[in-house]
């Protein structure tokens, strides 16, 4: 968990995309965030965390539906939503914070 919280401390955008394996709409994500790394590349962080596999971190983030999809910079959560969001609104968002 520690990590977690060093990885969002980064002074580039930290996209982070909490799903779970047994979640049909987070199965539409990877494209998604595979998409959004093709165009801004060095610009963000993408991770992705199982919830399922990360309770500490989804008890404490208060993750109660995934997808969720999160942005941190320096620390601090700029954007969350649950349900699918599309690239270009991703992409828009991160470069709203770059």
């Amino acid at each position: 968990m520690a990590n977690f919280f060093e990885i969002i401390k980064s002074d580039i955008p930290v996209l982070i995309d909490f799903s779970a394996e047994w979640c049909g709409p987070c199965k539409m994500m990877p494209p998604i965030l595979k998409q959004v790394k093709e165009v801004l590349g060095d610009q963000v962080k993408i991770l992705k965390i199982d919830v399922d596999k990360n309770q500490a971190i989804a008890q404490k983030l208060q993750i109660r539906n995934v997808p969720t999809i999160a942005l941190y910079k320096n620390g601090n959560q700029l954007f969350r939503q649950s349900g699918v969001i599309q690239a270009d609104q991703l992409i828009k968002l991160i470069k709203q914070h770059s």
